[in-house]
């Protein structure tokens, strides 16, 4: 057998092979991203094809291939066209955007629970962790402000709620991180970036879930949300990296969410201060 490094002692078909490996699983990232730019530019019609035939073909390619490098990923995968394409679809049940949130999210705990048990994740790969407790309020308060501040002045999102009475923003509390928050990092975070970053290596797959992350918020209309909203996935990536802490990243995330689409339009961007 021929080496390509003789004092690594690396088969050149084993390099071979893992380049092919490579482009297998960014193919599918690739056809993510371009049926959300799709969407982006107003061809929602085409996008939601390729998200379906996305779909479609990772569901088959789970069958056929038995290379974990390939399927884990994969299976993960498969739950961002999934999230697009129940939120395009659902009707609106009510006047009131918050609560459709409910509604498109919930479906989706199915699965994230499936995916979750096939693949055999623990508790403890999937996050839930309350190690790090004592930096969930301060950590969710700096950095959720810090980055829906600057979402604020790039999207300038409208309030979800009439005032910021304790019914309003409990309401929107329990939306933004109970089921946005946690579902979402469930699947950007607990099982995408961890399959992501054994299939990949911690840094591509943190850069490349952050990306995803980030284009899946195309529906805004404003590229400078998608890249700064990857940012924010990268930073919020590299938490979870360092802590493995599913409360801390759910509650930061949701904090994002209750100062855009509440505290902030209802008090600016100064909180009232100045």
């Amino acid at each position: 057998m021929e080496y390509e490094n003789t004092q690594l002692g690396i088969p050149k078909s084993t390099e071979k092979l893992v380049k092919y490996q490579n482009i297998l699983l960014i193919l599918p990232v690739l056809l993510i991203i371009l049926a959300e730019l799709l969407l982006f530019s107003g061809n929602m019609q085409y996008s939601i094809w390729v998200h379906v035939f996305v779909l479609i073909g990772l569901a088959l390619a789970t069958v056929y291939t038995g290379d974990t490098y390939l399927f884990k990923p994969y299976q993960a995968l498969m739950l961002l066209p999934l999230l697009r394409l129940v939120n395009i679809s659902m009707p609106i049940f009510f006047d009131m955007t918050l609560y459709l949130y409910i509604f498109i999210y919930t479906p989706l705990i199915i699965p994230v629970y499936i995916i979750a048990v096939h693949q055999g994740f623990t508790f403890e790969q999937l996050g839930f962790t309350f190690k790090y407790w004592k930096l969930i309020i301060p950590v969710s308060v700096i950095v959720g402000f810090a980055i829906a501040l600057g979402e604020h002045y790039i999207i300038h999102a409208g309030t979800l709620i009439a005032d910021l009475s304790f019914l309003n923003v409990l309401k929107l509390s329990i939306v933004m991180i109970i089921f946005i928050g946690l579902i979402e990092e469930l699947i950007f975070r607990s099982i995408l970036q961890t399959r992501m970053e054994e299939s990949m290596g911690m840094f591509s797959g943190l850069v490349v879930t952050s990306i995803l992350f980030g284009v899946l918020h195309s529906g805004y209309g404003t590229f400078y949300e998608m890249f700064f909203t990857s940012l924010a996935g990268l930073l919020m990536g590299y938490m979870f990296q360092k802590t493995r802490s599913l409360p801390l990243i759910t509650v930061t995330h949701g904090t994002v969410n209750i100062f855009l689409f509440g505290v902030i339009p209802l008090m600016g961007p100064t909180l009232g201060l100045i």
